[in-house]
């Protein structure tokens, strides 16, 4: 039997505690799916690019057809939950994502598994922001606190559990056995929606062309120009053209979008001080996480010579310290609110990416290295949940679309941090410089952490 409807923004929540934290259960389950679905193919991507006879760089386009398509169609994706029903919109998503999965497995050739890929980018990008509106719709105050440190959880046990799974399962059965996990994954994800989620009442919102189209190209050419520094070098016309375009596309959403009262998002909404903050330090936080889920096993398998699977499992600390860590950060919410600790993570990140830039410099050996992958784990940890809660509470986090941007910030920080370590790598620079960066950005979040009062 289906719950009762999910009260909208401002109505009472209906429901026994013990049934909303019951529908948490797939929600959970569909955010681990939609990571896992990004992270997979991470390991056995040469794998597979010898069995297609294809170079491995053209490859990063199984990476960069889901990431890309993931990230772009995040804001439509939120307003699709807000005119169709979230609940909707997150059993359809999940169901897409198991298909295009189970095709995969099946696909012969590049631009046939690139599609495929980019399929599932798509039916992830529909999977976060409806996640976090039905986790705002069903909790409030402390509760959506405890709730958000789950789904964090998921997403670091997502993150962690992908290139493990993926490189496992190719070694044992093949690089086409990566793609099966994900279709009974899915197809749960979705029947378990049905039976514990509430219904949602979709909203009569209008489509904004004029607003959602510059915001998606804006996305769109920004994160395609990140994704190229790789590839063709910094100074590639491809990248700042690409970038040039995506601050273009951006001014051209600001001024399509000013005082309109049918806005698709607003801009007077994203300078609320909570929002504002919230998407400044996650988009610090992942640009740090991105960095260094890049940059640390690329140093230990290039400079050291560790084996690719050693340093997948030296890795592994760091996304298991933000899964375990999680649960507890939202009892700290709880007790002592959003800043401090989200300040305490971001501190943390500050130092713990400056000790990782020591420790491939100067102080190498595998001991250290961990200890500062548990700290930087751990500021991650810490600035996630908060960030998320502060986002949701927002007035702009009640759109359907600010809640797609929130999470295309937070990805598109992950893309920077990965774009950060190829540029420096590529002007001969050194890891030092690379985490030296990344302790700056991390400290231009903490100060910005500091910016304003929230509403009461």
């Amino acid at each position: 039997m289906v719950a009762d409807d999910l009260a909208v923004e401002g109505e009472p929540r209906k429901g026994s505690p013990g049934a909303r934290w019951t529908a948490l259960l797939p929600l959970s389950l569909a955010t681990f799916t939609g990571t896992l679905a990004n992270t997979i193919v991470n390991v056995p991507l040469s794998m597979i690019m010898d069995e297609l006879g294809v170079p491995v760089p053209a490859g990063s386009l199984l990476v960069v057809g889901f990431t890309v398509t993931f990230a772009v169609l995040l804001p439509i994706s939120g307003w699709l939950g807000d005119r169709y029903g979230h609940r909707r919109v997150l059993m359809a998503a999940t169901v897409l994502l198991g298909l295009a999965s189970a095709t995969a497995a099946l696909a012969h050739g590049l631009p046939a598994l690139v599609a495929i890929r980019a399929a599932q980018g798509a039916a992830t990008a529909a999977i976060l922001p409806t996640v976090m509106s039905l986790i705002a719709r069903l909790f409030e105050g402390a509760g959506r606190a405890r709730a958000l440190s789950v789904w964090a959880a998921m997403n670091g046990i997502g993150q962690a559990a992908g290139p493990t799974v993926g490189g496992t399962l190719a070694t044992a059965l093949g690089w086409r056995a990566v793609f099966w996990p994900i279709l009974p994954l899915g197809l749960a994800s979705a029947v378990m929606a049905f039976r514990m989620v509430p219904r949602d009442r979709p909203r009569a919102v209008p489509l904004e062309w004029r607003g959602a189209v510059p915001l998606t190209l804006a996305a769109g050419f920004g994160l395609m120009a990140a994704s190229a520094v790789a590839p063709l070098g910094l100074a590639s016309p491809a990248v700042w053209g690409g970038a040039l375009a995506g601050v273009l596309a951006g001014v051209v959403f600001l001024l399509a979008e000013r005082g309109r009262k049918d806005a698709f998002l607003p801009p007077r909404l994203l300078l609320e001080v909570r929002y504002l903050r919230s998407c400044l330090t996650v988009l610090a936080q992942m640009f740090c996480l991105g960095a260094s889920l890049l940059g640390v096993p690329l140093y230990l398998t290039t400079e050291r010579d560790v084996p690719t699977m050693t340093a997948g499992f030296l890795l592994l600390c760091l996304p298991l310290a933000m899964s375990l860590l999680a649960p507890v950060v939202g009892i700290l919410l709880g007790r002592l609110g959003a800043r401090p600790v989200l300040r305490t993570g971001l501190v943390l990140l500050v130092g713990g990416q400056a000790l990782v830039g020591a420790v491939l410099t100067t102080l190498y050996g595998v001991p250290l290295l961990l200890v500062a992958l548990l700290v930087t784990g751990t500021g991650v940890a810490l600035v996630q949940t908060p960030a998320a809660n502060g986002a949701t509470r927002s007035r702009a986090g009640r759109y359907g679309a600010g809640l797609g941007l929130f999470n295309l910030l937070r990805f598109g920080g992950s893309a920077l941090g990965a774009a950060w370590v190829a540029a420096v790598l590529d002007q001969g620079l050194g890891y030092g410089v690379v985490f030296a960066g990344c302790a700056a950005i991390a400290a231009l979040g903490l100060l910005g952490s500091f910016a304003g009062a929230d509403p009461a």
